[in-house]
């Protein structure tokens, strides 16, 4: 899997785009035009925005699909965080002083066939069984303080499934890397 890099100020660009995204929705606005000045943030790439109030999980969505440029993506996953998380009601203009942003740009995925290839903090997972997928991002298991056992339990149970389903033959299983920046320092 490739590394992923970008420079401190492509990373500054990306969450001032998708902090732009969120008060633009939050005051009933359109969702913001992605008009990159930086052409290494038009490469395709997937990627989730996780939005926190106070520390605590406030919104996020994500794409694996590496069918848009990474500014375009950026965009959309900080729109939907904002305001179409199931989870959560739409992010309000008077949250928006708590709210910090995360973004997780994405590697391809990769199908593995032996769950020890899973490096825990390094790889987040994703699983598919029949309609059913899950997936839990690298950092999720380094804030839980998960082994790959409990990584892999937890994301089997965020899919709908048994928390044992990684075990099962027809539980196809996938793992990707991921370069988390946010506008809090971890």
């Amino acid at each position: 899997m490739g590394e992923l890099k970008f420079s401190d100020e492509q990373k500054k660009k990306l969450l001032a785009l998708a902090r732009k995204t969120i008060e633009e929705g939050a005051h009933g606005k359109k969702k913001p035009k992605a008009l990159p000045d930086d052409e290494g943030l038009t490469i395709p790439a997937g990627a989730f925005v996780s939005l926190h109030k106070r520390g605590m999980l406030r919104g996020c969505i994500g794409r694996f699909e590496a069918d848009s440029p990474l500014s375009e993506t950026v965009v959309d996953m900080a729109w939907a965080a904002s305001r179409k998380d199931p989870r959560f009601n739409e992010i309000e203009t008077e949250e928006l002083s708590d709210i910090d942003i995360e973004i997780s740009v994405l590697s391809p995925l990769k199908k593995i066939s032996d769950v020890k290839e899973i490096e825990v903090g390094r790889h987040g997972i994703y699983i598919i069984r029949g309609g059913l997928r899950g997936t839990l991002l690298p950092q999720v298991a380094l804030e839980q303080g998960w082994n790959r056992e409990g990584f892999l339990r937890h994301t089997c149970m965020k899919a709908g499934l048994p928390p044992d389903a990684y075990k099962d033959e027809s539980t196809d299983i996938y793992i990707y890397d991921a370069l988390v920046f946010g506008e809090k320092e971890r």
